[in-house]
């Protein structure tokens, strides 16, 4: 039987740390606030802004809303951003994504303040990740690897292979585990020979963002098995975009969906949160 990874244990053991820093800070006069804008009314951005929201009231963590009309300009929502990088009670600022139709998400990302940048998007940051000296990392990646860190696997001199290359997860998460001393190699649409390349993987990382894309034919015998796919096919419950019944038996370890990377974004978007609080401050 594979090792089922525990998202929402290793989770809880983040937040816990972290609710340990926040009352260090309080104690020091510092009240760690996080800025989050939502624009228009999508059920999916409402739900992860609410769970923000809840992990904030948890961890003793200032949560500011500012919930905006679909209506609203791009000047507006500009001129919001710029308010709050000016304002010194705000540590952390997140625009949630999608934005309305109208919108561009590439110019709100690029005018927060990077010292401010919880979600590790602007450029400033993602160039910093390149190079191996960050202050913040994207939390799904982070998130993944605090994962295989509490399995006790050993990144160093493995092959992974990360499925997606995305800005959000996965060229952020290949630079993470190329950090680590692995070596890896990123498949995505035009890929030739997908099943042959991920066979070859210690560390398999599957972030396509469809479901039960991994079949077992694609998993090597010993293999851990990371799911960051969040799928909601039509008459299916929530599920990942690896096979988990077909694809468990051939693991190591396989996290699951839900339950494995999802409950991780959240903690490690709370972690970088204190860690802007303290570098504002002058705190290592």
């Amino acid at each position: 039987m594979p090792e089922i990874i525990d998202g929402k244990a290793i989770s809880a053991a983040v937040k816990e740390k972290a609710a340990k820093e926040v009352a260090k800070l309080k104690e020091q006069g510092i009240e760690v606030t996080l800025a989050v804008i939502i624009v228009g009314e999508d059920p999916a951005s409402r739900v992860y802004v609410n769970n923000k929201k809840k992990a904030c009231e948890q961890l003793g963590i200032i949560s500011r809303e500012y919930a905006l009309p679909d209506t609203t300009t791009m000047e507006e929502l500009l001129a919001l951003i710029d308010r709050l990088n000016k304002d010194k009670a705000v540590n952390g600022i997140l625009c949630q994504m999608p934005l309305p139709n109208g919108l561009n998400g590439k110019l709100v990302t690029d005018a927060i303040d990077p010292a401010k940048d919880v979600d590790a998007f602007h450029p400033v940051n993602v160039g910093k990740i390149m190079i191996g000296d960050y202050d913040f990392l994207p939390c799904t990646p982070a998130g993944v690897m605090e994962l295989l860190k509490s399995t006790g696997v050993e990144i160093s001199g493995k092959r992974a292979v990360v499925i997606g290359r995305s800005d959000i997860v996965g060229k952020p998460m290949a630079m993470l585990l190329l950090h680590a001393n692995a070596t890896v190699t990123i498949c995505h649409s035009r890929t030739k020979n997908l099943p042959e390349i991920c066979r070859e993987a210690d560390i398999l990382v599957a972030a396509v963002g469809r479901a039960d894309f991994v079949t077992a034919d694609m998993v090597k015998d010993g293999a851990v098995v990371i799911d960051v796919g969040m799928n909601r096919p039509e008459g299916r419950k929530l599920c990942g975009d690896v096979a988990f019944c077909e694809v468990a038996d051939k693991c190591s370890a396989i996290t699951p969906v839900p339950g494995g990377v999802g409950p991780m974004t959240i903690a490690m978007l709370m972690k970088n949160t204190i860690t802007a609080a303290k570098r504002q401050n002058g705190i290592n």
